[in-house]
C-alpha cells in the first residue's frame, strides 16, 4: 500500500549562498511512502505510519539539519521515513521555489527502500 503526504511546508533554512544562511526559506516537502495494509483491515492507527507525527518529524529534521542543498534535505527526510519499521520504502520531492531569477522551482527527488 502507498500512503501519501502531500504539501508539507518546512520553512528553515536552505541554500550555499551567504545570505541563505541566515535567514529561512520555504520547502515543500511530499513524500510516498510504502507500507503494509493491515490498517485497512484493522482501521487502527498502531497498524500505520501516523502521518501528523512523521510530518512533524519532518519539519524538525529539516530546520535542524540546516542543508546546504535541497538533493541533501531529500535524503534527510527519506532516512527520517525509513526509520519507521512500518515503512518499506520512500520517495521524497523536495521543492524551493524563487531561488534563482526565471526558474519558477527546483526539486530534488530520491527513491529509497529498505
Amino acid at each position: 500500500m502507498k500512503l501519501e503526504l502531500n504539501g508539507i511546508d518546512v520553512d528553515c533554512i536552505i541554500g550555499e549562498c551567504p545570505d541563505e544562511r541566515t535567514r529561512t526559506q520555504r520547502l515543500r516537502v511530499d513524500v510516498v511512502l510504502t507500507i503494509g495494509d493491515k490498517a485497512s483491515e484493522t482501521d487502527e492507527l498502531s497498524d500505520t505510519v501516523d502521518y501528523a507525527t512523521l510530518a512533524e518529524g519532518i519539519r524538525a529534521a529539516l530546520v535542524a539539519a540546516k542543508c546546504k542543498m535541497i538533493e541533501r534535505a531529500a535524503k534527510v527526510v527519506a532516512d527520517l521515513c525509513l526509520a519507521d519499521e512500518k515503512v518499506s520504502a520512500a520517495k521524497v520531492r523536495v521543492v524551493k521555489s524563487g531561488a534563482v531569477p526565471h526558474l519558477e522551482s527546483a526539486a530534488a527527488v530520491i527513491e529509497v527502500a529498505k
